[in-house]
């Protein structure tokens, strides 16, 4: 009988934040098919889970994910297309052989997640396994809770920007929103300033820092960010007036 296959989120960093349904599925699961953006195989979904769930007896397989960008209705990138390719070979072998495997993802998999390409390329196979997508506290949650921010109250308009956008793009964007979430801003912040303050909107922006970590770091003052080394993990609010006013 064919494994199931589990892509499970871990949150955006604090084990605590693991739910009880990715525990149990990470515990039950005999192989961890881990994410990874580098060379040597570092996971910081897997330190997450390791931080909320045994791991001794599992299988972890540890495969690297090209970090370039995915455009919607474009071929993508070779690289990235032969990397979903092999993870979904490696995955398909252990579901033959009767095996369920849970593939840890950062945050919710439903909000960026390279976890779905794969499930596609599975799907583009013709694999006949089953497929559960768990939920997972998302990085835009974590963000606007540790900030003390609603995302969204009212008949207000939420949207998800990623930073990486042309400016035009952002404008745009922005000008339909109540709040904005914008995400890779990592390295655009000394493009981003700039553009939100000739909106007006550089004082109603909040910078957080590898979120729920011990080192977490929160920027109510985005200005102090430009010209500096910022984690992957940050995460940029716009929110055009305060709650206060609403």
């Amino acid at each position: 009988m064919q494994g199931t296959f589990y892509v499970v989120g871990v949150g955006p960093g604090d084990p605590e934040l693991l739910t009880l349904k990715s525990a149990r599925i990470l515990n039950g699961c005999p192989v961890w098919f881990v994410p990874s953006a580098f060379d040597d195989g570092g996971s910081m979904a897997l330190r997450i889970a390791h931080g909320a769930v045994r791991s001794e007896g599992k299988t972890i397989l540890s495969h690297r994910f090209p970090m370039k960008q995915v455009h919607r209705g474009r071929p993508p990138d070779p690289e990235v297309q032969a990397a979903w390719h092999q993870a979904a070979t490696t995955i398909l072998a252990a579901l033959d052989r009767g095996e369920d495997v849970a593939y840890p993802t950062l945050g919710d998999p439903a909000i960026y997640s390279t976890a779905f390409y794969v499930c596609e390329t599975l799907q583009a196979y013709g694999a006949s396994c089953r497929i559960e997508i768990v939920p997972g506290v998302s990085a835009i949650g974590a963000s606007a809770a540790v900030a003390g921010l609603p995302l969204c109250l009212g008949d207000e308009r939420l949207v998800v920007i990623p930073a990486t956008f042309a400016d035009a793009r952002i404008r745009e964007l922005l000008a339909l929103a109540d709040v904005a979430v914008c995400m890779k801003v990592y390295r655009v912040m000394d493009r981003l300033v700039p553009l939100l303050e000739e909106l007006g909107l550089v004082d109603q922006s909040v910078l957080v820092e590898r979120c729920s970590l011990a080192d977490q770091r929160i920027w109510p003052d985005i200005r102090q960010a430009v010209g500096r080394e910022l984690h992957y993990f940050s995460t940029l609010i716009v929110r055009k007036k305060p709650p206060a006013a609403l």
